[in-house]
């Protein structure tokens, strides 16, 4: 192998994730509160779930990739 060969971090990358989905699910949850007052835990859940899901797929796990693209790749020695 070479020094220039990498291996995707799994572990990295979780950790990434975890890190913007946090203030991304406790933004949601600030938004959706005062709208949904009264609503069951499913309603709110159903509502706040596929916002977070495209957020995720669209907006947060590109810009993981792409900003922390060294540290979720490390090289392979």
């Amino acid at each position: 192998m070479t020094a220039s060969q990498t291996h995707f971090s799994r572990p990295r990358f979780a950790l990434m994730v975890l890190i913007g989905v946090y203030p991304l699910i406790t933004a949601l949850l600030y938004l959706v509160m005062p709208l949904t007052d009264g609503w069951t835990i499913w309603q709110r859940t159903l509502l706040i779930a596929p916002l977070m899901v495209a957020t995720m797929i669209w907006g947060l796990i590109p810009a993981v990739q792409r900003v922390f693209r060294g540290f979720l790749n490390p090289a392979v020695h």
